[in-house]
């Protein structure tokens, strides 16, 4: 049961019932051009299916904010990825986001996330993440219900809170589909792409999946944790 502090507002609740039944490039241009104007923003990990979402971010508006969390963990075929899609869509404000200043208390030796991923997520993704959102209204994310989990009922638009909307443009999509816009745009796959990893975050806890396995098996392999957190679902990280 939802709580009432997570509870949408009623300015918020009204927005969500306004973009109730979109879904992709008329989400996104209801949102961005109408109901959340400047005070919306993409967080993207630049990862194995971000061209999409940013592609269709850039057809609505290429200067939407978009935030980076910049672990300081990612693959370096990541960072080089990033910078190629900055051209290709003509990205007019990406911010790039650190850790929280107490990372070198909480991860004084940089490996935190083989003792504790949760806390290193924390660390490094979480809170920096909460920080930057605090002045934006609205956020949007690339996530789909096909990848399962507590992704499989995704609503295209959600509450993150009272005082926050979140937007799933993808949620509905299926991988047919976002592989047939990725070749009918000629969108530029990420280079672990062509090696297997079909969902990638930070290098120490991104594996590619084993054949049959789906998408995100490879996040956190064995460790029976499927998410960041910075995704929550009643007030618990999901």
């Amino acid at each position: 049961m939802k709580s009432h502090h997570n509870s949408p507002s009623h300015s918020h609740q009204s927005a969500i019932d306004t973009l109730t039944g979109l879904s992709d490039l008329p989400l996104l241009s209801k949102a961005l051009e109408e109901v959340f104007v400047g005070r919306a923003c993409v967080v993207s990990a630049f990862g194995a299916e971000s061209a999409l979402v940013l592609d269709l971010v850039a057809r609505v508006d290429r200067h939407t904010p978009i935030l980076f969390i910049d672990t300081g963990k990612h693959f370096q075929e990541t960072l080089d990825y990033r910078d190629l899609l900055i051209d290709r869509f003509r990205l007019t404000d990406v911010r790039s986001i650190g850790p929280a200043t107490d990372r070198t208390i909480g991860d004084p030796t940089g490996d935190l996330h083989k003792s504790d991923t949760d806390a290193c997520c924390d660390i490094r993704k979480v809170r920096p993440l909460d920080q930057a959102l605090s002045q934006f209204d609205c956020w949007v994310t690339g996530r789909k219900r096909f990848q399962g989990g507590s992704r499989t009922l995704l609503p295209t638009a959600e509450a993150d809170g009272p005082n926050r909307v979140k937007l799933n443009p993808l949620a509905d999509w299926t991988p047919d589909q976002i592989d047939g816009y990725f070749e009918n745009y000629a969108l530029p796959r990420h280079p672990l792409w062509l090696n297997g990893y079909r969902s990638i975050g930070c290098g120490p806890c991104t594996s590619a999946p084993r054949p049959g396995e789906d998408a995100r098996a490879g996040r956190w392999a064995g460790l029976g944790k499927t998410e960041c957190g910075i995704h929550r679902y009643g007030g618990q990280a999901a």
